[in-house]
């Protein structure tokens, strides 16, 4: 499931399509934090442009701070322009795809945090989030409209999620199985490279292009074959990655030239 959060918004327009795209592109709820006027949920604009979602201002979830509207969230991503101290910033594409597969599974709650229109989300706003992300715009113009980006967001999860529905089923490749496949090819195609600068070079462009992937287990499967077939035999555990989340890729690199389990003991 997963859950727009507003902090702080000025205005019913933006709220109000903020919800219709919470509608066009769910199941998704709407929840607002701090907002400047609680009158907003029944201005005119802000009916005019939730037009369509029956009983608009009885969906939309009001909180008096963000760390209470995360409560009940398990993930969190917040989405800002300006990049902070010590916290990785990183492009939405690089971690929509686990946000997509986290979303589906019916144990966890993604959050999608949104700033002010006025002045985005403050350092301590931002702490209260797991991961910061941005939308990359163009050098003409770099932010967003605050419904816009939300419809942004919203889209590429849901187009993410028809993709997938169209093709033949697979489980998604997320956490410490991405993780795993992403350092094996790393490494692997790294050492074969003619210098270290193009070791750095290789392994730089695996891990972007890997972690913004739509990635499935079979996948991983293919790929880690692959690895091992290039002479890199190694496991999750050598790659720091030997937690109770990782047993359940103990299986993909012990598999049979066809991808089937092999017998252990």
């Amino acid at each position: 499931m997963k859950r727009v959060i507003l902090v702080r918004p000025k205005g019913p327009r933006n709220v109000g399509a903020a919800l219709r795209a919470s509608a066009n592109f769910g199941p998704c709820e709407l929840a607002l934090v701090a907002p400047q006027r609680r009158s907003m949920l029944v201005h005119p604009e802000f009916e005019q442009m939730s037009h369509g979602v029956e009983a608009a201002a009885k969906k939309v979830l009001v909180f008096d701070s963000l760390p209470e509207a995360l409560l009940d969230q398990t993930r969190s991503f917040a989405f800002t322009a300006r990049a902070r101290r010590h916290r990785l910033h990183v492009p939405w594409e690089e971690r929509a795809g686990d946000a997509r597969a986290w979303s589906e599974e019916p144990s966890e709650r993604v959050a999608l945090v949104f700033g002010s229109e006025v002045d985005g989300l403050s350092s301590d706003e931002c702490d209260a989030v797991q991961e910061l992300c941005y939308l990359p715009c163009s050098s003409e113009h770099g932010s967003l409209n605050l419904s816009m980006a939300v419809s942004v967001v919203l889209y590429s999860l849901y187009r993410a999620e028809r993709a997938r529905a169209r093709r033949s089923g697979g489980e998604a490749l997320v956490g410490a199985k991405r993780a795993y496949l992403i350092e094996h090819v790393a490494e692997t195609l790294g050492s074969v490279a003619n210098s270290p600068q193009a070791a750095e070079l290789i392994q730089a462009s695996v891990r972007r292009v890997f972690a913004r992937a739509e990635l499935e287990t079979r996948d991983a499967r293919a790929w880690h074959q692959i690895m091992r077939a290039l002479g890199n035999p190694k496991d999750p555990m050598d790659y720091g990655l030997s937690g109770p989340a990782d047993r359940a890729t103990e299986w993909e690199h012990r598999a049979g030239p066809d991808g089937a389990p092999q017998p252990q003991g």
